[in-house]
């Protein structure tokens, strides 16, 4: 008799290259329909991390070939003491911020200018923008979005930034079509779009059953070269943060170097070419 059992892969981290910090689990400024975090419905939540955390992580993985630490959450840029955090951060390696840009005005930019200028290391800008389309854009996130993230755009190329576009596919129409659509949007405002700074995600439809036959055939995937710090531990990957599904330890001292691809996200992520929340650096070398 055939064993009719699904056992989901197993996959192991290789090293610890991206340290994703997840600034808040809740607090956003924006709820849009397709984000896979399920916000409160009635009450402003406020789960901020500990600066005290952060510097106790950064601490215990001075010993791992972290290249890049991503400020992410839901808004990153609401939590009180971003400043510091990112000055913090920055006194290790480079940082992406992954924002929607709403909190990115000319002013924020030439902070982040200043503090550029104050170390070594890159300040990186992943801005969410899922559309050309302003109308399409808008109805999956919120009346004005389209125009604050090309405002953030704008502001921060006046002071020599390039962000990266971060899009979720949620149309799944052709990359190379949405790729066109936003090049021929930024030529309007001298912005050569390159291709590698853009990014495209499949969209996770959490009111969808996934596929559970997605065969893993060594996957670019996140958890292989990255894990997540939030107010609660350490977690394998964005999508579980916080999930007991992706929990890795409480901190950094003795962790969790295994991932067991078992929940629809890990679905997700295997339909992707590439990483869903890392760069590949080595497309700018």
């Amino acid at each position: 008799m055939k064993n009719l059992i699904w056992r989901a892969e197993t996959v192991e981290m290789k090293s610890l290259n991206n340290l994703f910090i997840t600034m808040t689990s809740k607090s956003c400024n924006n709820h849009c329909k397709h984000c896979y975090i399920d916000f409160p419905m009635f009450k402003k939540t406020e789960d901020f991390i500990k600066i005290e955390t952060i510097q106790t992580a950064i601490e215990d993985t001075k010993q791992e070939p972290i290249q890049c630490i991503y400020l992410t959450g839901a808004e990153p840029m609401t939590h009180p003491d971003f400043n510091t955090i990112l000055r913090l951060c920055l006194k290790r390696c480079s940082v992406c911020i992954c924002t929607n840009g709403s909190l990115i005005n000319e002013k924020k930019a030439r902070f982040f200018k200043k503090v550029s200028e104050e170390t070594t290391n890159e300040i990186i800008f992943q801005i969410s923008m899922d559309h050309y389309d302003e109308i399409k854009n808008d109805t999956i996130r919120y009346r004005g979005a389209f125009r604050q993230a090309l405002f953030a755009i704008k502001a921060l190329q006046k002071y020599n930034f390039t962000p990266i576009i971060a899009v979720t596919n949620y149309y799944n129409e052709p990359e190379a079509n949405i790729y066109n659509g936003f090049k021929e949007l930024f030529s309007n405002s001298n912005y050569e779009l390159d291709p590698n700074h853009i990014t495209f995600s499949p969209w996770y439809d959490k009111n969808k059953t996934q596929e559970t036959n997605i065969e893993y055939k060594n996957q670019k995937l996140d958890c292989k070269n990255s894990r997540v710090l939030s107010d609660k531990g350490v977690y394998s990957c964005p999508f579980l943060s916080n999930d007991y599904r992706g929990r890795c330890g409480n901190d950094f001292k003795d962790y969790m170097k295994k991932t067991t691809l078992e929940t629809d996200y890990c679905q997700t992520c295997l339909k992707s070419k590439e990483p869903i929340f890392s760069i590949n650096f080595s497309n700018f070398e």
